[in-house]
């Protein structure tokens, strides 16, 4: 990851991390994006050990955007079309708690605007059911191992990915053409 001073940093949960990653590498004003493991209680965690529910981590992408170009309160308008906020510990057929719905923010002003979207969007309608989102400090972030790494792009062919995450991309192109990098 770039560590510009201009750059800033989200750390999002939406589910399985190939959905997220896929999406947001695709976002103008995204810089980097990286699959890892956020607010759990073990210290460098394999993805088995959080997929088997012991660790208390969330599958999160860590992204770093230029905030000239793309401010935080846009990525979370990204975020919430591109994932159900309104299952707890599931999206689709990824159950467990490690698919929840979080915002673990790098700054009060992030948790501020993150408790303001939720609230918009929960007043307008735009969600079937309440918002479940957490929103905490982002603690004990790790990396997903590199397989992991931009998984999308290396093994678009692949089931999971041809089904689910294709699907989700689409919905950005279509919803965000405006936002696509060139």
């Amino acid at each position: 990851m770039n560590t510009s001073a201009n750059l800033e940093t989200a750390t999002l949960g939406g589910g399985c991390f190939w959905c997220t990653e896929a999406v947001f590498q695709e976002v103008d004003g995204v810089v980097a994006v990286e699959s890892g493991y956020s607010n759990g209680h073990v210290n460098d965690p394999s993805y088995e050990q959080v997929c088997g529910g012991e660790t208390g981590h969330a599958e999160v992408i860590r992204v770093q955007f230029d905030p000239q170009r793309i401010g935080f309160r846009e990525l979370l308008e990204i975020f919430f079309v591109v994932h159900d906020p309104t299952t707890p510990n599931r999206q689709g057929n990824d159950v467990g708690t490690q698919y929840r719905s979080g915002i673990y923010t790098h700054s009060d002003e992030q948790a501020r605007i993150a408790h303001e979207v939720i609230a918009e969007l929960q007043a307008s309608g735009g969600v079937r059911g309440k918002v479940v989102t957490e929103v905490k400090p982002e603690l004990n972030y790790w990396p997903a191992e590199a397989y992991h790494q931009n998984y999308f792009v290396q093994h678009p062919g692949q089931g999971y990915c041809a089904f689910v995450v294709a699907p989700k991309v689409e919905k950005f192109r279509k919803t965000f053409a405006s936002r696509r990098k060139v």
